[in-house]
C-alpha cells in the first residue's frame, strides 16, 4: 500500500500524486466514497457492472444503520421477518 499527502484547491480540485497515477489515464472515471473522515477512491472501470445496484444497497444499508442507532427498529421472529422480506 502506498501513502502520499496532497491538498485540495479553492475550487475543490485534488491532485493525485504522480507515483499513484499508475494505470490512470486522462478521462478515467473515479468513484469516491466518503465514510466519516475517510475518502476512498477507486477506478470506476474496475467496478462491477452492477455498480448502481451496489451503491443503492450501500445507501439503504447506511440509512437502516442510522435508524437502528436511533432505536427505530422493531424486533420480530425470524420466520415473520423472512416472510416479510420475501414480499419485497
Amino acid at each position: 500500500m502506498d501513502v502520499a499527502i496532497t491538498k485540495m484547491s479553492s475550487k475543490g480540485q485534488v491532485v493525485i500524486p504522480k507515483e499513484m497515477r499508475k494505470g490512470l489515464h486522462v478521462g478515467d472515471k473515479l468513484l469516491i466514497i466518503q465514510d466519516d473522515d475517510k475518502l476512498i477512491m477507486k477506478k470506476a472501470s474496475k467496478l462491477s457492472e452492477n455498480l448502481e445496484e451496489d451503491l443503492e444497497f450501500a445507501r439503504r444499508t447506511e440509512e437502516a444503520w442510522k435508524r437502528y442507532e436511533k432505536g427505530e427498529f422493531i424486533s420480530m421472529p425470524m420466520d415473520k421477518f423472512l416472510k416479510k422480506l420475501s414480499k419485497c
